[in-house]
């Protein structure tokens, strides 16, 4: 049996979120983008390994009241297990520990899975970012209020819905 894990990026990572990110996006971050974020204040990054392999990662940035989710990535062949969600909801908590009252984040217009990944986190569309990435358009989303009550009671039911 599988067993997945979350823990905090490390140095060791690099290499294993560089070829996910070479092999997800058509932009991929760079290893210095990457070493600059995970040495800057206020910023939170989670890897997922499954069996000692690394098959996702996740990003939030912490800006006064407000987490910014940088970046999330799965590998192709472990989507459709639930990494993604996992990866939203140790990061949400995790802000939300950290006293963020608000989430946002950019998304392509044109993935579908992911804008869905997010509504269900609450995240609801309020703008478009034109040309935000190099071929694609942004789709600004957030949850106001995150940590009200019954943000954190979807949390629960989430986390719930996992197990």
């Amino acid at each position: 049996m599988t067993t997945l894990t979350l823990r905090p990026m490390t140095d060791d990572d690099f290499e294993a979120v560089l070829a996910l990110e070479q092999q997800i996006f058509s932009h991929p971050w760079t290893a210095g983008i990457l070493r600059d974020e995970l040495a800057a204040p206020r910023r939170t990054y989670l890897v997922a390994e499954e069996d000692g392999e690394v098959v996702g990662y996740g990003g939030m940035m912490t800006v006064a009241d407000e987490g910014h989710i940088t970046n999330l990535a799965v590998a192709p062949d472990a989507r459709g297990r639930g990494i993604a969600t996992r990866l939203v909801l140790d990061l949400a908590e995790g802000a939300l520990e950290a006293g963020v009252q608000h989430l946002t984040l950019e998304v392509r217009l044109s993935n579908a899975g992911a804008r869905r990944l997010y509504g269900r986190f609450g995240f609801a569309p309020v703008g478009i970012r034109k040309d935000y990435y190099v071929d694609d358009d942004a789709l600004i989303m957030w949850v106001v209020d995150a940590a009200e009550p019954a943000y954190r009671a979807r949390l629960t039911e989430i986390r719930e819905g996992l197990r």
